[in-house]
This record gives C-alpha cells, sequence and structure tokens, in this order.
C-alpha cells in the first residue's frame, strides 16, 4: 500500500495540518490523523513511510494507556466505530492511524527529557561542557548516560522553524512557576516509567519530548507520546557509549539526506523505496517490542 501523504475529506473542517498530523474539528473536540509524512532537518519529505501513521497512532495509544495512572490525556476515542456519525463516511481511511481527542488550551513548550548524552544535547556539551545551561561533568562521552536525567524544556515552533531550547527559568517566565514545576515533575516521572517498561523490553530510552495542555482546569498529556518521532530508543544488547547508536527512529532516512548532500532547504527531496522501507522496518520493530503487538492486532 502507498504512503498516505495528506487526508481530504470534504465534509470535514479542517483545523491544521503539521508535519505529520492532519487535524479536523468535530465540534468542540478534534480529529487528529496521523498521515505518513515524514519530517527531517525541519522539513516534510516528499515522499513518507509507508504505515507509518498507524504505527504512530497505536504506540501513542499503548503509552496513554500505560500513563493514565501518572497523568490524564486528551483521548475521547480510537475505535472508529465510536466515532461521531459525520466520521462513518471516512472510516476506512480513518482506521488505525486517527484519535478522537478532546482541545486542549495548550502549553507553547516542548517538555523533552534527556536521561543520555546524545542529539544536540552532545552537541551542546562538546561546546560548552553543559546541556542547556545545565553543567555537566567534564569528560563525558557520546552516548553516556547521565546520573539524573535532565529536563530541558525547549521552544515550540508553529511555522516549521526549528525549537530552540530554553532555561526552566525562561520557562516559568512564559508560563508561571507553578505551572512549570508541575511540567518538568510530571516529564521527569513519566520518563522514568517509560525508560523502565522500555528497559524490561530490551531498550533505553535515551530521551523524549512531551507536550501538555490543559482541559477542564487539568494538565493532561496530549498530541503523541514516546513513539520513534519524539524519543530516541536504543537497543540495549548492542549499547556501547562512546558514539552514536543505532535506534528505532528516521536515522536511515537523516543520514540518506547528509549522504546526498541536501542542501536542507525547500524542496526536501522524496526517499528512494528501500529507505522508506528500512525506516519503516524500524518503526515497526519499536512498535512490536514496546507494545508486543504487531501492527493492526
Amino acid at each position: 500500500m502507498p504512503a498516505l501523504l495528506q487526508t481530504e475529506f470534504p465534509a470535514l473542517d479542517l483545523y491544521a495540518r503539521g508535519k505529520v498530523r492532519d487535524l479536523y474539528a468535530i465540534g468542540g473536540d478534534l480529529l487528529l490523523v496521523a498521515t505518513d509524512r515524514i519530517s527531517a532537518f525541519d522539513h516534510v519529505l516528499g515522499s513518507g513511510v509507508p504505515d507509518k501513521g498507524e504505527i504512530l497512532t497505536q504506540m501513542s495509544i499503548f503509552w496513554f494507556d500505560f500513563l493514565t495512572d501518572v497523568v490524564g490525556n486528551h483521548v475521547i476515542a480510537t475505535d472508529v466505530d465510536r466515532y461521531p456519525a459525520a466520521l462513518l463516511p471516512y472510516a476506512d481511511s480513518l482506521r488505525g492511524r486517527s484519535m478522537l481527542v478532546k482541545r486542549a488550551r495548550m502549553f507553547p513548550v516542548e517538555c523533552v527529557v534527556r536521561g543520555y548524552l546524545s542529539g544536540s544535547g552532545w552537541k551542546d556539551y562538546s561546546a560548552t561542557g553543559s546541556v542547556c545551561g545545565i553543567p555537566l561533568p567534564p569528560g563525558l562521552r557520546e552516548s553516556d548516560r547521565l546520573a539524573e536525567p535532565l529536563f530541558t524544556p525547549a521552544t515550540k515552533s508553529h511555522d516549521g522553524a526549528h525549537d530552540e531550547n530554553i532555561s526552566f527559568e525562561t520557562m516559568a517566565d512564559q508560563i508561571g512557576q507553578e505551572y512549570a514545576e508541575r511540567l518538568r515533575d510530571l516529564s521527569l516521572t513519566i520518563y522514568r516509567m517509560a525508560s523502565a517498561h522500555a528497559a524490561s523490553r530490551g531498550l533505553i530510552l535515551a530521551d523524549t519530548k512531551f507536550e501538555f495542555g490543559i482541559v477542564d482546569d487539568e494538565i493532561i498529556l496530549a498530541d503523541e507520546v514516546l513513539t520513534p518521532d519524539s524519543s530516541r530508543y536504543w537497543p540495549a544488547e548492542t549499547y556501547a557509549p562512546g558514539g552514536a547508536q543505532p535506534s528505532f527512529d528516521k536515522q536511515f532516512v537523516r543520514d540518506y539526506l547528509e549522504e546526498i548532500r541536501w542542501n536542507k532547504k525547500a524542496p526536501a527531496p522524496s526517499l528512494p523505496e528501500h529507505i522508506a522501507m528500512k525506516t519503516r522496518g524500524k518503526y515497526l520493530e519499536a512498535l512490536r517490542l514496546i507494545t508486543g503487538k504487531d501492527l493492526g492486532a
């Protein structure tokens, strides 16, 4: 089956299109539809990864349920047969890749937690000896485990620009000290719980990011959660600090784009089929390991 790059539901009110998700207004609620689009270096590529939207949705559903005793979430329904009647004509397109959710007042920050020194954290440490302004001991290697997970918030870009790391103090200035402390504590708690589950499945959760909002005066977890699009998972059996690690995400895509020396400006290129299918395989493997289920099970 070809990748689904964009949804078209003429009878529905399109609310927004993100890098991956198409959002439709359903009364006072939202319908989130995960397409198979894939982004890299802040650009949506010209081709997608088949089944990616379904994989992301099924992983998010697993984690929302896993974390329900810690924090509420925005999910109303994930079974298409329980959707409002207006959505039934599109049931085949929505099945497996959509969620009907409450519309939340979203916090304008990404809540990033880093348990290992990797990605932009490693680049920051290499240049400054700190990560997002938090000093770390000298002599750490790329991919080293940190003594304690770090909470490193970032701005939330809405125009395709790159999210920028900010200090906790800046976050508190933006949303208030009480909310900032609550989001920090929730993020660290969720990370520790998810890391323990991942470890039990042979995976290392190196870092991740969360989005929170408010519904009925309660903080809730929203958007997606702990998928390979927002998290860095490594196989534990091959973990060897001192360099980059194999990962269950779109690293094949990034590596390919570096190899062809794309200038990281629009228009973004399309992917060869073998790169798209390798990426699909990594996402599927992550789904199986984390949830214990295959796609559609």
